[in-house]
């Protein structure tokens, strides 16, 4: 494009960001620095509807920017600076949560809060954890919980069932003799060695051992990480003018219940380099009724090392400065807590 295309093409983009309805030449004559006639504009405009940039409802109408535009319109903003103060303020909020579930839920809620969009946080656990510690508490009928920490902070439980009672003295042998042995190890070492061991015939005298055959055998150490993913704001996109039917609406709001495909949209990002911000705009290829949505995201990597996503899903008429701000503030607040 040449400069003149350039801004009368954001110029464009912005008019209908602000009005929804297709812009006439006349405004954007009316817009322009420069003196230039609406028929210059016209002219400019059909150009750029040409090269993609623009389309033209009706014969008689003004014309809409396409995802090929706001594309352009995007690449063209500069990110709003917050103040020192409201960032320290975002990490002192984050600073008081003791879990990384309720940061992932908190990020979500703020960025709902301060854009009006749908807020989305999600962490995506290491592939190989390394081992912490694991507690081991007894229950009644003859069931024990079993809890591993690992070393990302994560806590992921399970209770198990027994055919013989362990008493409480043999689950502290049994957690002293794994958090003695395997902390800072791989899930998948510990599984590997201590499967090695359970083998061996001396096994077989050593009642502590005889346990631990038994809880290892019940999925001890072979608890599947999960994304932990938090959406909200789902409902503000019930007002908005995405020309959907009723049943279109309804489609995409179950899509959006679907953890699944939230992640799907999040896949988006994972080819991003950490700190960068992204913004997709047009998501009709991830679901059919997302064609009239932007997404904007961020991927971080937390102190703990573990990656994480903060994104923000929003009309394409959404105020892209404003948006991409607040994503990259929250998602530093929440990478720095």
């Amino acid at each position: 494009m040449t400069p003149r295309e350039r801004e009368v093409l954001h110029q464009i983009v912005e008019a209908y960001i602000e009005t929804g309805e297709p812009v006439a030449s006349r405004a954007i004559a009316r817009r322009h620095r420069d003196p230039l006639s609406a028929a210059s504009i016209r002219n400019t405009m059909a150009d750029l509807g040409e090269e993609g940039y623009l389309s033209q409802p009706h014969t008689s109408a003004g014309r809409v920017p396409t995802a090929k535009a706001f594309r352009s319109y995007i690449q063209s903003l500069s990110l709003r600076r917050v103040a020192a103060e409201e960032l320290e303020r975002l990490r002192a909020e984050f600073g008081r949560l003791d879990s990384v579930e309720a940061r992932v839920e908190h990020t979500s809620r703020t960025l709902t809060e301060l854009t009006r969009g749908v807020g989305i946080a999600a962490t995506l656990p290491q592939a190989e954890p390394a081992l912490e510690q694991i507690e081991l508490v007894a229950l009644p009928d003859r069931r024990v919980l079993m809890i591993v920490i690992t070393r990302d902070h994560q806590v992921r439980n399970r209770v198990v069932a027994l055919d013989q009672a362990v008493t409480s003295d043999e689950l502290v042998s049994i957690r002293n003799y794994i958090n003695r042995n395997f902390s800072g190890w791989t899930l998948e070492d510990v599984r590997r060695e201590l499967s090695a061991r359970l083998d061996q015939a001396s096994a077989a005298y050593d009642t502590i051992l005889q346990k631990l055959t038994v809880l290892y055998s019940k999925g001890l150490l072979d608890i599947e990480a999960a994304p932990e993913v938090h959406m909200e704001g789902a409902s503000n996109l019930v007002g908005l003018d995405l020309h959907l039917t009723k049943e279109k609406m309804r489609e995409l709001l179950q899509a959006l219940e679907e953890k699944k495909r939230v992640l799907h949209l999040l896949d988006l990002f994972l080819e991003h380099p950490a700190g960068e911000i992204a913004v997709h705009v047009g998501l009709g290829e991830t679901h059919p009724s997302m064609r009239e949505l932007s997404l904007i995201g961020l991927p971080v990597v937390l102190p703990n090392g573990m990656s994480a996503i903060v994104a923000v899903l929003g009309p394409m008429r959404m105020n892209y400065g404003r948006v991409m701000s607040a994503v990259q503030h929250v998602g530093r607040a929440f990478r720095d807590s």
